[in-house]
Formats: structure tokens, sequence, C-alpha cells
């Protein structure tokens, strides 16, 4: 008979057993939990725009704590009947030009150092931290997050035991939602980077096929 057996290493070329790509037991890295997961491109432009918006806020109080030293409580106090005489012509009224008034005139030097080393160390806080959080650092993340908390618990406090204020409310649910992304963006980075360095962990000491 002319016909001898395939031996059993030679396989047809039709064989099944040839497949290329990942096997069936191969599994797509994925997150460990939702909290991991990056942000939504909408989340992520709000949880900019919020960043942005922190750091202005900052750069405002820097400059109203230098004008705190270096100007005096009169100064202080004209300066703003000045701003406010428009205002207050046209609105008798307005909320915000009153307080402002009242403030100022109330105003000595003591307070006026106390606060201008409030805002000058609160403001320069927050600039610093927005700045590296928006270049991606991740450790100043749990940083921002801890001094935002900081400031809501100071807001709830002069909400609920001083004088309630619709402003302080916008604010502090301002600062809760900004913690809240955050806090969802630090987890999501930091499980970028353990995913990032688990497979060179896996392959360290590996050898190339071939050698000995």
């Amino acid at each position: 008979m002319s016909d001898h057996p395939q031996p059993s290493g030679d396989r047809p070329a039709s064989s099944p057993s040839r497949r290329e790509g990942p096997g069936p037991g191969a599994t797509t890295p994925a997150p460990a939990d939702g909290a991991a997961r990056p942000l939504s491109p909408a989340l992520d432009t709000t949880f900019k725009i919020g960043l942005v918006l922190k750091g202005l806020d900052g750069v405002l109080e820097v400059a109203g704590g230098i004008l705190l030293l270096f100007l005096s409580p009169q100064a202080i106090a004209h300066l703003v009947r000045v701003l406010t005489a428009h205002e207050l012509s046209e609105d008798p009224h307005d909320m915000i030009a009153r307080y402002l008034l009242h403030t100022t005139s109330h105003l000595h030097h003591g307070t006026t150092v106390f606060g201008a080393i409030y805002l000058l160390s609160h403001g320069a806080a927050k600039i610093v931290l927005v700045a590296l959080v928006l270049r991606g650092k991740l450790w100043a993340y749990p940083w921002l997050i801890g001094l935002l908390l900081a400031f809501i618990a100071y807001q709830l406090y002069q909400i609920t035991a001083v004088h309630f204020s619709a402003g302080l409310t916008a604010l502090t649910i301002f600062d809760a939602a900004l913690v809240w992304l955050t806090w969802r963006e630090y987890r999501a980075k930091r499980a970028m980077q353990h995913q990032a360095a688990t497979p060179r962990g896996r392959h360290r000491g590996r050898r190339p096929a071939g050698q000995t």
C-alpha cells in the first residue's frame, strides 16, 4: 500500500489548532469596581472647570490678603464705599453692598492682619494644590480633598451655628461636588497606574525564547 500513516507531529494546514489571538481563558483587564473607572468626558470637563474656578478663587483671596496687608482699615472702608456707591444708588437695599459696608466699617488693625494671613494662606494653598492636580500629580489629590473638607466643615459651622447664608450654602455644595469628582479622578488614576505597573512586574525576570 502506498499510503503511509502521517506522523503525529505533522498537522494539516487546515488544522483548527492553529489560532491567533488570546486563548479562551484570556481576560481583558477591567477596573476592580465602578469607582475606579475614569470620569466620563462630561464629568471630566466639569471637574477641570471646577478646579479652575477654585484656583481663581485662590487668586482673589491672595489679592484680598495683599490689600489687607498694605491698606489701613480706613482706606479699605473708603474703597468699599466708592465701589458700592453706584450699586446702592440703583438699589439701596442691595444685600451684598450693605454687608460689605457693614463689615468694613468695623475693621481695625488686628482684624485686617488676621484676615490678611487667613486669605493669603488659604489662597496660596488653593492655587498650589489646584495647579498640581491639573498637572496630574497623584499625591496632591488627597491634599486637595483634605483642604476642601476643612473648608466644608468650617462653612457648615457658619451656616448652622452662626448665620445662615444662601451664598455660603451654594459654595459648600460646590465644594462637596468638587470633593466627589476629585476622589473619583484620584481612584481612576491610581487604578490606571497599578494596571500599568502590573505587566512589567509579571514579565520581569522572563528570558526571551531561545535563550538559556
